[in-house]
């Protein structure tokens, strides 16, 4: 297994171009959507990123403030052959230690049906079905509140 760093926000524009490649490879390329895309609210959004030692991108997500109490996480993605290794989770604690930090109390979330499990291991419950993405990736409003 590879050891990454800690998460941390992307730092250079190497970092960001493999930040973004990396989401885009992960959660848009399967389906032939252009990219890589950012997001017209990427920039006022908080960023985290798992790195290989030589730079590869191993993880990316992000969080963004929806209102005073609450944040949504976004474009989780962890690179094909690296799953199942952890670095979802450090990620996810990375991105949750950063709402805290920001005085968020509720995160939120759409997860792909497959990564349903996942969050809810880390405390998410599912709310509601909702919207079907690409004609096909289910997707489930989750929701968590933060321990101080």
């Amino acid at each position: 297994m590879i050891t990454p760093g800690e998460a941390h926000e992307p730092r250079g524009a190497q970092e960001w171009q493999r930040y973004y490649a990396l989401r885009w490879q992960i959660l848009r390329a399967p389906w032939q959507i252009a990219g890589p895309q950012r997001e017209s609210d990427d920039d006022s959004s908080t960023h985290r990123m798992l790195s290989a030692p030589g730079g590869a991108a191993l993880a990316v997500g992000r969080l963004h403030r929806v209102n005073e109490d609450t944040g949504q996480i976004r474009f989780m993605a962890v690179a094909a052959g690296e799953q199942r290794k952890g670095y979802g989770t450090l990620l996810l604690h990375s991105l949750e230690t950063a709402a805290r930090e920001l005085g968020l109390h509720w995160l939120m979330l759409q997860a792909r049906e497959q990564a349903v499990p996942f969050y809810q291991r880390h405390g998410y419950e599912v709310r509601e079905k909702t919207f079907l993405l690409f004609d096909e990736i289910q997707h489930y409003l989750m929701r968590k509140q933060l321990r101080r």
